[in-house]
């Protein structure tokens, strides 16, 4: 397809409040239980970033039945061309795909079900070249080539690549930063996927940051990464500092919040 606006260009926002359950959200590693309310000022300082970067934002209601379903990202993939419905691969957050359904529904002339496998969305990176689709614990071959064959249906071409071993997303590692440049962790891009770009590598230690968005003309970034922020300053971008202490604390970063498209 031939892409007429950059991939980060966007208009329209879903994200849905955190539910008090929040705090007893999955993580792989255990730094103790965030809180609701520091979640909650991140998710709501997160949407006035949003809102600054020039998206209408559409905020779905909590879901206290699942802990996890304040990251909207994964259960869903939205396009100017459709949504994809995903099948997350936690089993606690299978039942979250139903309850994102009817808004998808209501906003999409186009929602394609995923048919088969264990797809998340924190496994997909827009490029302007590709949707890659990173093979992890949540994502398998199955849902990975199910899903390759659901872009290819919006236009889309798909390419699926590795994650290395212990990430729990390939977005954990990895974000768009312009139509030519990633920002990756240094063991995400020794693996070789992106070579086809210019390659920012965040500094030692400061790993987590590798989750930044970029939102129109701003690149969010986690603030607890000051090394990270003074670099991609440094090189010319326009950073939105924000606050992912609390939502760090269950595995998730920048773009697990929100579900982005460029509604036509």
């Amino acid at each position: 397809m031939t892409q007429s606006r950059s991939v980060y260009r966007f208009n329209s926002v879903i994200v849905r409040t955190p539910s008090q359950s929040v705090v007893n959200g999955l993580r792989a590693d255990d730094r103790g239980n965030p809180t609701h309310a520091g979640v909650k000022a991140e998710h709501d300082a997160y949407i006035a970033a949003m809102r600054d970067a020039g998206v209408e934002v559409t905020v779905l209601p909590a879901l206290e039945a699942f802990p996890d379903s304040v990251f909207v990202e994964d259960p869903a993939l939205v396009f100017t061309e459709g949504a994809i419905l995903l099948r997350p691969g936690a089993e606690t957050r299978m039942k979250e795909t139903a309850e994102i359904a009817p808004t998808l529904r209501d906003l999409f002339d186009t929602v394609l079900d995923l048919p088969s496998g264990y797809a998340d969305g924190g496994d997909v990176l827009t490029t302007p070249k590709s949707v890659m689709i990173g093979l992890s614990a949540r994502t398998d071959r199955t849902g990975a080539e199910a899903l390759a064959s659901c872009l290819d249906r919006l236009g889309r071409k798909a390419e699926v690549v590795a994650t290395p071993e212990g990430v729990l997303h390939f977005k954990t590692d990895c974000s768009l930063l312009d139509d030519e440049t990633v920002l990756s962790t240094a063991r995400l891009a020794r693996s070789g996927v992106f070579e086809d770009f210019r390659q920012v590598i965040i500094p030692e230690g400061e790993e987590p940051a590798a989750n930044a968005l970029r939102v129109n003309d701003v690149v969010m970034v986690g603030s607890d990464f000051p090394r990270t922020i003074e670099m991609l300053d440094r090189l010319g971008y326009k950073v939105v500092p924000l606050k992912t202490t609390e939502i760090g604390k269950i595995d998730a970063g920048l773009s697990c919040m929100s579900l982005r498209w460029y509604r036509a």
